[in-house]
């Protein structure tokens, strides 16, 4: 197929078409948000109407958000104002152009979603022409991100929540670390004022609670009031619903409130009496780590040992000197297990790790990142001239659980262990995300390709779960 790229719908409409003129409403807008509060978000839910009267939420949104991450993958998910059909609709055809440039489609994701899930992904440019919800969130990406990255595009055009569920258990892999979900959504539309506060705390407490059936309830009950005006209470309920099938259950996940405002608030165009509301909400993790959380500067540290060992030991042959513990925080002397990932560009280079230590975890990042380097047998010793190429990341384990049912095992967030007749293989989390697997196939290679069990192997085999802090640099 012909790429043909997504040009702008509402520039100049929702949002200023001129490059500069765009550039100086965002730095006005994130001045007037609300201030960064939370750490590990995986997920923000923001506003998708004319800047003018929702992006100081948006900004609040965004300002939550790691701008100097470097994201594999940002999913944005809105639901559809212009199209239904039976699933949802991905971007397929191009990038995305903006005012300030062009914005990268994964499009080769894109694809396979449709490949492997045709009963619930398409291929429809329809849904994404004019559709406004995803557009609108790009420019606070662009400018609160510092590295590149790339858009999975999702318009949700079925009102089935038994499909918003389906989608969920599809795209739960990819909510990890590596990635940020953008959930578009506004709230209340067309009562007025005072009853739109009402509305829209009811169901900003309903997301809250991270619970599919709760929010389904509460949309029902506001309907129930017959509010005048009110035509829905949350018009992207159906990507906030999928959001909450992805996360519910999970207790490491929380849901902030961070900001509100309606079309009311907005000072040019203060009419009262027709009002649509606005929420910034943020999805975060706890750390796993010492049930605290591991500093920037902390995963700096990790970084900077891991490629100052590579790099002595590559151009000298010198086992880095890297200090005594007490030169170190609590948490870096922690006896944990640890890996560390090469990759080359997209290609792997070298993984290796232990999954326990009785040595600080400092010194055991050193030395499993010069095992990655030069000993891993399935490639060559890492060479001079690779080293500025070279991505690292570092995954740093939690104890090890075992479990006594396979379903306990949440993909994209755990990792496993089996183990059975003195034999073991390790998958981390983030296989189940690049690949992709099912559940089944998750456990199945695990045990064939890496125990040695066979497929079914995993069936009789103790089987241990444990998460990762990720670490990539």
């Amino acid at each position: 197929m012909k790429s043909r790229e997504r040009i702008p719908a509402v520039a100049g409409k929702f949002y200023p078409a001129s490059p500069l003129e765009l550039e100086r409403e965002m730095k006005q807008l994130f001045a007037g948000a609300g201030p960064k509060e939370y750490e590990n978000v995986r997920a923000v839910i923001s506003p998708h109407a004319g800047y003018v009267f929702s992006g100081t939420v948006a900004a609040s949104a965004f300002n939550q958000v790691d701008g100097g991450k470097k994201y594999e993958r940002i999913f944005i998910i809105g639901s559809s104002h212009h199209v239904t059909l039976q699933g949802a609709a991905v971007y397929t055809q191009g990038n995305f152009l903006m005012p300030y440039g062009t914005v990268r489609t994964d499009v080769d994701l894109c694809k396979n979603l449709v490949i492997a899930h045709p009963e619930l992904f398409k291929e429809d440019e329809r849904a994404h022409r004019d559709e406004h919800s995803l557009e609108v969130q790009l420019p606070f990406l662009h400018h609160v991100l510092r590295h590149e990255y790339v858009i999975v595009p999702i318009i949700i055009g079925t009102s089935d929540p038994a499909v918003c569920k389906k989608i969920a258990q599809v795209l739960s892999p990819y909510f990890n670390p590596d990635n940020l979900f953008v959930i578009s959504s506004d709230f209340s539309h067309y009562p007025e004022y005072e009853n739109a506060l009402t509305v829209d705390k009811a169901t900003k407490n309903a997301i809250l609670q991270n619970d599919p059936g709760v929010l389904l309830q509460t949309l029902a009950n506001n309907s129930r009031l017959a509010i005048p005006g009110l035509v829905t209470s949350l018009c992207g309920w159906t990507s906030i619903l999928t959001l909450l099938y992805i996360t519910t259950g999970n207790k490491s996940y929380t849901f902030k409130a961070i900001d509100y405002k309606n079309s009311g608030d907005a000072p040019l165009y203060a009419d009262k009496n027709n009002v649509v509301g606005y929420w910034a909400i943020a999805v975060t993790e706890k750390s796993e780590v010492s049930g605290d959380k591991m500093t920037p500067e902390e995963r700096s540290m990790l970084l900077e040992i891991a490629g100052k060992s590579i790099e002595s030991m590559v151009l000298s042959g010198k086992k880095l000197s890297v200090g005594q513990p007490s030169e170190y925080a609590p948490v870096l002397n922690e006896h944990r297990g640890a890996f560390v990932t090469l990759y080359k560009g997209k290609k792997l280079r070298g993984c290796i790790g232990r999954m326990s230590s009785d040595i600080p975890l400092y010194q055991l990042v050193r030395d499993m990142a010069v095992a990655a380097a030069l000993y891993d047998d399935r490639f060559l010793p890492l060479q001079k001239q690779e080293l500025g190429d070279l991505e690292i990341h570092i995954s740093v384990l939690s104890p090890l659980e075992e479990i006594k049912d396979v379903g306990q095992i949440q993909l994209g967030k755990h990792g496993i262990l089996v183990e059975s007749r003195g034999r073991s293989g390790v998958f981390l989390p983030r296989v189940a995300t690049e690949t992709g697997w099912s559940l089944e196939e998750f456990l199945g290679h695990c045990s064939r390709d890496k125990a040695g069990l066979g497929w079914d192997g995993w069936r009789t085999a103790r089987i241990f779960v444990f998460t990762t802090i990720d670490i990539q640099g």
